[in-house]
């Protein structure tokens, strides 16, 4: 990463963006303006800036049924996504997916995804398809700690190993799959442990620094496109929120686990890095921050304004078109 004032800050804004969109998420959920439930990805912020600072717009990623981040930080539009929430006719599927399947393919976002683990091998599948087509995407798919048991985890890390698929593998391991500490998932001390089998670089960084993440990311990267094949990056992190936010949701975690992790907001360590560098001043802060809501603002209002989408569209969309000529 550089010290470029511009980069530095425009990450700082992204992390901002990240958190306020989910802030939001759960205030218009409280209020009834989305329906369902809204898994927030508050405390995460760092990983999905951090490799997607690194990814290019024609590079693809898959997210999880927590996926807010993901989008946003690939490029997707916010106003979409809350008219997608709000079940709205201008979101990107029209209304009819809501928080967890998300997609917008033309900033290389393939999709959010409510089974745990399934964007695993749909980012090898693009992978695979960058391989054997022109050019040097990558794929990045985006998983917690939780998909690590699942077998389309050990088998998309073992496909892009044989294949040397240029894919990153980010697992953000914030410690608990729901309710289920990290210790009761699988028999390892890291999720980095797993790639001696499938012969695989790995990483494991500090998931709550930004820089730390983009570097591990621009290193994984270079890899992919110079054909040297996968990379897992196991990004530490928290989870600050509850698992999801709906109708008699808690938090099972104990405070003593959450505790420990409220001095190392992401979010408050990059601004107080970049303040002690004299990157960004006080005045530019606040002015961060008001570019940030007022944006979100606007979002909001595009969303409200959409319309509801017609009852004749309700199964537009999930069948294939006939040929022409059939």
């Amino acid at each position: 990463m550089t010290d470029d004032e511009p980069v530095l800050q425009q990450l700082y804004r992204r992390m901002l963006l990240l958190r306020r969109f989910d802030e939001r998420a759960i205030e218009l959920r409280m209020q009834g303006m989305i329906f369902g439930p809204v898994h927030p990805y508050i405390g995460q912020e760092a990983v999905a800036v951090g490799i997607c600072s690194q990814l290019a717009a024609t590079d693809r990623i898959t997210s999880t049924h927590r996926g807010h981040g993901h989008c946003l930080a690939k490029g997707a539009d916010p106003g979409r996504m809350f008219a997608e929430l709000f079940g709205r006719r201008d979101g990107y599927s029209g209304g009819k997916a809501g928080s967890m399947h998300i997609a917008d393919f033309g900033v290389g976002m393939l999709g959010a995804n409510g089974v745990v683990g399934a964007g695993l091998p749909i980012a090898a599948g693009a992978a695979l398809a960058s391989r054997l087509g022109a050019g040097d995407a990558v794929a990045a798919s985006f998983f917690g700690d939780g998909a690590v048991g699942s077998g389309s985890f050990h088998e998309a890390l073992n496909l892009s190993s044989l294949w040397r698929l240029p894919v990153l593998w980010v697992c953000e391991n914030n410690g608990w799959a729901a309710g289920t500490p990290g210790s009761a998932q699988f028999a390892a001390d890291h999720v980095t442990d797993f790639c001696r089998a499938y012969s695989i670089e790995s990483e494991r960084v500090d998931g709550n620094d930004v820089l730390a993440v983009a570097a591990a990311a621009g290193r994984a990267v270079a890899r992919a496109r110079a054909g040297e094949g996968p990379t897992l990056i196991e990004a530490v992190t928290f989870r600050m929120e509850r698992h999801a936010v709906r109708e008699g949701a808690i938090d099972p975690r104990p405070e003593a686990a959450i505790a420990p992790w409220r001095d190392r907001d992401p979010i408050a360590k990059v601004r107080a890095d970049l303040l002690a560098r004299s990157v960004l001043s006080e005045t530019e802060d606040a002015d961060l921050v008001a570019s940030v809501e007022q944006q979100l603002d606007e979002a909001v209002r595009f969303a409200a304004a959409s319309p509801l989408p017609e009852p004749e569209s309700a199964l537009a969309g999930f069948f294939a078109a006939e040929s022409a000529s059939a």
